[in-house]
């Protein structure tokens, strides 16, 4: 029984052409959708902007996740189109590798789907940064679906 779908959205148009189907899924399923945004780590120090001081150029330690605030963002964007219409939803951005952090958090949080998208060039070899998808088929535990993304024009 499918009572949790994960749905990792990158940012990109293409990426969002699972919705409908997680819509449809998630009403007829009852279940709960649960949208995640991948950032990534970086390593050493790089130098940065500070917007409350614009002329400091600060450094960011090792370690530190870049764009967090600007992924939540996006994901209440991209969710809008689903709120008011009986779905829970849940929105979570994690810091790590794609592939990986996609996989772990099916497993970690007890999901039942993971929903992807891939470009449709060349079978499954583009979810919007190269292997994505075939690396989730790969080692997911869970079954993953996907959706081949419409072109856009």
């Amino acid at each position: 029984m499918i009572k949790k779908i994960l749905v990792p959205l990158d940012g990109s148009k293409l990426a969002e052409n699972v919705l409908p189907y997680v819509e449809e899924l998630a009403l007829k399923l009852n279940a709960e959708a649960v949208f995640i945004s991948i950032t990534n780590r970086m390593q050493g120090y790089w130098p940065f902007e500070d917007a409350s001081q614009p002329d400091e150029v600060r450094l960011m330690p090792q370690g530190t996740c870049t764009m967090e605030e600007l992924a939540a963002k996006y994901l209440d964007y991209a969710v809008i189109g689903l709120a008011g219409k009986g779905i829970k939803i849940t929105k979570e951005v994690i810091c790590g590798k794609t592939s990986q952090e996609i996989v772990f958090y099916a497993n970690d949080n007890h999901c039942d789907l993971i929903i992807i998208s891939n470009h449709g060039r060349g079978g499954l070899s583009g979810f919007t940064h190269g292997n994505i998808a075939a690396k989730i088929l790969k080692t997911a535990t869970v079954p993953v679906m996907v959706v081949r993304s419409a072109k856009l024009k």
